[in-house]
Order: structure tokens, then C-alpha cells, then sequence
């Protein structure tokens, strides 16, 4: 009984996930002891970027070409993406809003760009000062070059579950803007749980609808652990065909406006959950826990893996 049990499970969930590293970027750049670290705060970030880059991680993002008003964290991103020792099987991508944001990148060859927006009007206009239907306006353009460069394009949509002003959000919103952003030209649009609300049911629920009309390929997940069910959310999306999985070192990140959000789900800890499903990252969990534990002594932290606190460093 154990084992048809045991293979009933392996069937429903993939053989091979794709982890999506957003640690230098959504994890650092909403982290309050970069900035008095100043001009070594560039250093720092090429060095966990080149980390990364050996652990096999196939796609990591790496800056943000946004105001350094809004964002001064990500204000040297034209500095680290023109220094990191790049890898020819790591995709290194960037944030790119709007057009000048979108020359600042493919000036420092980024091999994909990303776009943002929100299932949330009060969100969107707290965020990037728009509405949803004016941000997904703004990307027309960006898309537009992109194409002509030859750069594919992801789409982040924020707030999929609950926002932190409206409340929750319906499946039907979420379907209609990831399938708006598809329609643009995104390969693929990443489901922010921004304020980290979601648990595995409702997690079910909302795949179940965009399922309808758009392939999981398409879909990836990204997870704040703010509640803790985080992972719990990940074993539901892999048990419904979705192989992306967004995370950061060490949990780094939050949300600065999103009240209250806590960091990203930690790489390490998915790392531990598909080795013990059997499922292939092609990435090595030891070395990602060292890389965690580095970055968090250099910004004076406390990582937030569960399993690098379990992991001998030296």
C-alpha cells in the first residue's frame, strides 16, 4: 500500500523544476543594511551574483533598472551586470519598467528583461503611481524593443492572493492580466503571493481557473512566507503542472509596499523539498546554504532557511 501510495504521488508531480534565484534582486533590494555598506555593497552584490552562478542556477535576477528615487538599492545595477563573471548556461536578467530602464539593460547585455504590474489597483498606483490598465499600456513599448533585440520577457503580477489594501483577489482578475500579459508577449508571468496570505487550497483554486485558458508552462509561482505556507503552496503547484518556482538565498526580500510582508520563500528550503520528492534542480543544495550563510554575515542577518540553519558552514 506504501508504495502504490508513494507512486500515486510521484505521478501527479514533475521529474524536473526550473528554480528561478531572485535573491539579488527582489531579495537585496528591499534589504535595510545594504545601504550602509555604500560602494561595497557593488561588490558585494557581484560576489553572491558569481556564487550563484556556480551552484547550477539556470536563471538568475540580477538587477533592476528602475528610479533610484523609488529603489535606491538597485541604483549600481549597471555596474554589477557589467561586472559579474557570467556563465554560458545562467540566464542573468533584469527589471526593466520602461524604455530607459530597458536601454540601461540591454546595454549591459541582459539576457532576459522583466516587466511588473499588480492584480490590485490601490496597489499598483502605491507601487509605480499607475492603474493596471495604464502599467500593462506602459509595456507596449518595452516589449515591443525587447522583441526587436531578440530578449525574452517575463511578467511579474504581484497580489495574486490578497492585497494588503483591497483585500482578496478574485481568480478571475489574476486569469485576465497574466493572460493579457501573455497575449503581449511575455513567455512567462510569475504569481506573486506578495503578502505571503495564500495557503495550498486557495493555491488549487486559483491554478484550476488560469488552467482554463493558459498552460502551465507559462506559469511560474512565487511565494512570501509570511504565514509559513509557503513550501506547503510549492507541493500544491507542483501537484498542478507548474515547474517555475521563484526563491531567494536565504529568504532574502519583502515588499516595501507591502506592510508587514516578510521575505521571499528560501531557495535552500525548496532545494530540500524537491530533493525529497525526487524532483531534479540540477542545483546543488550544500553550496546555495553556504552562499545563504555568506551573504547574511556580510549584511549582519539572520538567514531565514529553515534548512541552512541545519547545514554545517565553515
Amino acid at each position: 500500500m506504501t508504495t502504490k501510495i508513494t507512486n500515486l504521488i510521484k505521478d501527479k508531480l514533475p521529474k524536473q523544476v526550473t528554480i528561478f534565484e531572485v535573491g539579488p534582486r527582489d531579495g537585496l533590494q528591499n534589504e535595510p543594511h545594504l545601504a550602509s555598506l555604500g560602494s561595497q555593497a557593488t561588490t558585494l552584490k557581484i560576489e553572491l551574483i558569481n556564487a550563484l552562478s556556480e551552484t547550477g542556477l539556470r536563471h538568475i535576477e540580477s538587477g533592476a533598472f528602475v528610479s533610484p528615487k523609488m529603489i535606491p538599492t538597485m541604483a549600481d545595477s549597471s555596474s554589477v551586470m557589467s561586472q559579474i563573471n557570467r556563465q554560458p548556461q545562467v540566464c542573468y536578467s533584469a527589471l526593466t519598467p520602461n524604455l530607459k530602464g530597458l536601454e540601461a539593460a540591454i546595454n549591459v547585455n541582459a539576457n532576459e528583461i522583466a516587466v511588473f504590474t499588480s492584480c490590485s489597483e490601490t496597489f499598483t498606483q502605491k507601487n509605480i503611481n499607475a492603474s493596471i490598465s495604464e502599467s500593462i499600456k506602459r509595456f507596449e513599448p518595452v516589449i515591443a524593443v525587447a522583441h526587436q533585440y531578440l530578449l525574452p520577457i517575463r511578467a511579474y503580477l504581484s497580489c495574486v492572493m490578497d492585497c494588503p489594501y483591497e483585500g482578496k483577489t478574485s481568480a478571475a482578475q489574476v486569469t485576465s492580466i497574466a493572460q493579457t500579459l501573455i497575449d503581449m508577449g511575455c513567455y512567462q508571468v510569475s504569481l506573486g503571493d506578495t503578502i505571503g496570505t495564500g495557503t495550498p487550497l486557495r493555491v488549487a483554486y486559483l491554478l484550476e481557473a488560469m488552467h482554463k485558458q493558459i498552460t502551465a508552462s507559462a506559469i511560474a509561482v512565487h511565494f512570501h512566507d509570511s504565514y509559513g505556507q509557503a513550501l506547503a503552496n510549492i507541493y500544491q503547484a507542483l501537484q498542478m503542472e507548474i515547474t517555475t518556482i521563484d526563491s531567494s538565498v536565504a529568504g532574502l526580500g519583502g515588499c516595501p509596499y507591502a506592510p508587514g510582508a516578510s521575505g521571499n520563500v528560501a531557495t535552500e528550503d525548496v532545494l530540500y523539498l524537491c530533493q525529497g520528492l525526487g524532483i531534479d534542480t540540477g542545483v546543488d543544495l550544500k553550496k546555495v546554504s553556504a552562499i545563504g550563510h555568506t551573504i547574511c554575515s556580510q549584511l549582519g542577518i539572520r538567514s531565514q532557511s529553515k534548512v541552512s540553519s541545519l547545514i554545517a558552514h565553515p
